[in-house]
């Protein structure tokens, strides 16, 4: 199928992840890993021919064998690290964005909390250019790689989609969570205060995801991780 601008409106997530999965042409340092989520099965598999053969700079795209958790297929696109990678990933997203009439995407590297704007500055400031630089990276990003932060936790999965977190446990019903803040504890601002009637929610939580500082202020949750904080909204 030949695509064409807005073909996939409505099918493509506008947030895409950066070096989340790990590559299969190489090894992760000189590969750097490109996935989109996609609502449907043939879409992803439209999206994915549409990259690989418009794209010289492109090594490999495919589309996950089964659904995902989450109801969507994933797209993996890679891509040699080396200088000039920014310029080609904004050459893709440029692309992407015109088939999902997407007008904002997003991009989340190494599965942070935080997604950042889609523009060449912030990917030249978050996606390492060079092998060298790759290692350190991701060692900077431990905890802030949302899986990470729950190592101490005996949840069965972490994933996060746009800006919610789901939280599940086997046995249990998911939790979800909207993202709002992820800081240092010593630096975290709320303007809200302590919630004194929380104990039974956040003795629940503990029991559910693991033996972390929890606290509540207003309607916001804040894990606490070494000296990172959480702050998270129930939905």
């Amino acid at each position: 199928m030949s695509l064409r601008a807005g073909d996939l409106v409505n099918l493509i997530d506008s947030v895409f992840e950066v070096d989340s999965f790990s590559s299969k042409m190489g090894d992760d340092k000189n590969i750097v890993t490109l996935s989109f989520s996609v609502q449907d099965k043939q879409p992803a598999e439209d999206l994915s021919n549409f990259l690989e053969k418009g794209y010289n700079f492109i090594l490999d795209a495919d589309v996950t064998a089964g659904e995902q958790s989450d109801g969507t297929y994933k797209v993996f696109v890679e891509l040699q690290r080396e200088r000039g990678i920014h310029d080609n990933i904004n050459e893709i997203i440029d692309g992407v964005s015109k088939l999902g009439a997407v007008e904002n995407f997003k991009f989340r590297y190494y599965k942070d909390f935080k997604s950042r704007n889609a523009t060449l500055e912030e990917y030249e400031a978050y996606i390492p250019d060079a092998p060298e630089n790759y290692g350190i990276l991701a060692v900077e990003s431990n905890l802030s790689n949302y899986t990470n932060f729950f190592n101490k936790s005996l949840v069965e999965s972490v994933t996060m989609k746009q800006d919610v977190l789901t939280i599940k446990k086997a046995y249990a019903e998911p939790l979800q969570f909207e993202f709002i803040d992820f800081t240092d504890v010593l630096s975290m601002q709320l303007n809200e205060v302590f919630n004194v009637n929380a104990y039974p929610e956040m003795l629940f939580l503990t029991k559910y995801i693991g033996d972390y500082n929890i606290s509540k202020y207003g309607d916001k949750l804040v894990f606490e991780n070494e000296d990172k904080a959480l702050v998270l909204k129930r939905i």
